[in-house]
């Protein structure tokens, strides 16, 4: 892969934190130019002791899609779990069109089962799990054409639906996927995401890119139409802009920012130092 201008989101960190200090974080990475901002699909924190703030991801976009002008909303991830698709679907036509076509719409199988034991959410197996990401994958790639939809799904099936109106993207949010999972996870990357998001380093991650490569081709995509994307700690301005350079010379072409440590002023760094030099 040829080396490309990087786009950067930053994880603002949004278990334990205020509402009014979540959309503090949100508006500084607008203001610093980060490209997107990513929070995470869980009802209790996933890391401390104890109980915490914790936002419903989903609302959360379509509150800071007016809440924000031009960055890009997302969460890192949507568990399929915790929505019927077709609900799903609905949720992020809104959130696109709140935010004037700013949504990027990222999926997964979901993981904690503790929290959905805790809540009352039933947690299938990681089969049918998988399964249900398909069909979610699915329907709302069908849903979002705005034409009627039958669809005979592993765990979910539509019978003449219809949803109106078309997103304001076309032809739709762009789909993100993360994980490395050779079965399930590669194989969906390959058919339906527009952004690959893999959890490693580069050189880790090398042997999963090829073969998001092969089955691409398999499916009849062009592999450059998958962006990849990875994850970088932007605790140390030196240390992330060695990491950045890897990843870009390894064909990434998006990073998401970890929330660090010290806060608003590494952050501001990273912006004012880092980030110009890499994305184009």
């Amino acid at each position: 892969m040829t080396s490309q201008p990087i786009r950067f989101g930053l994880d603002v960190a949004q278990q334990r934190v205020s509402w009014d200090e979540l959309v503090r974080r949100v508006q500084l990475a607008e203001e610093l130019g980060f490209d997107g901002v990513w929070g995470f699909d869980h009802f209790q924190p996933m890391y401390g002791e104890g109980p915490g703030e914790t936002f419903e991801g989903m609302t959360t976009l379509a509150a800071l899609a007016g809440l924000t002008t031009s960055i890009r909303l997302g969460l890192l991830v949507t568990g399929v779990t915790y929505r019927h698709p077709s609900v799903f679907a609905a949720q992020a036509l809104t959130i696109d069109h709140a935010s004037h076509g700013r949504l990027d719409l990222s999926m997964g199988a979901a993981w904690h089962g503790g929290e959905h034991e805790e809540l009352g959410i039933p947690f299938p197996s990681t089969g049918d799990r998988f399964d249900l990401l398909e069909d979610t994958l699915e329907i709302v790639s069908r849903l979002f054409t705005g034409e009627e939809v039958s669809y005979d799904g592993h765990v979910v099936s539509l019978d003449r639906a219809r949803m109106n109106p078309k997103p304001v993207q076309h032809p739709r949010p762009p789909i993100w996927i993360g994980g490395t999972g050779p079965r399930r996870t590669l194989p969906l990357v390959a058919k339906y995401a527009d952004v690959w998001h893999g959890f490693g380093t580069p050189n880790s991650l090398r042997e999963a890119s090829n073969r998001v490569d092969e089955l691409a081709l398999e499916a009849g995509r062009d592999p450059s139409d998958i962006l990849r994307a990875g994850s970088l700690s932007i605790d140390d301005n030196e240390t992330a802009a060695k990491h950045a350079t890897k990843w870009q010379s390894a064909g990434c072409g998006y990073l998401v920012c970890g929330w660090p440590e010290s806060g608003d002023e590494q952050v501001e760094q990273f912006a004012r130092d880092v980030m110009p030099g890499l994305s184009g």
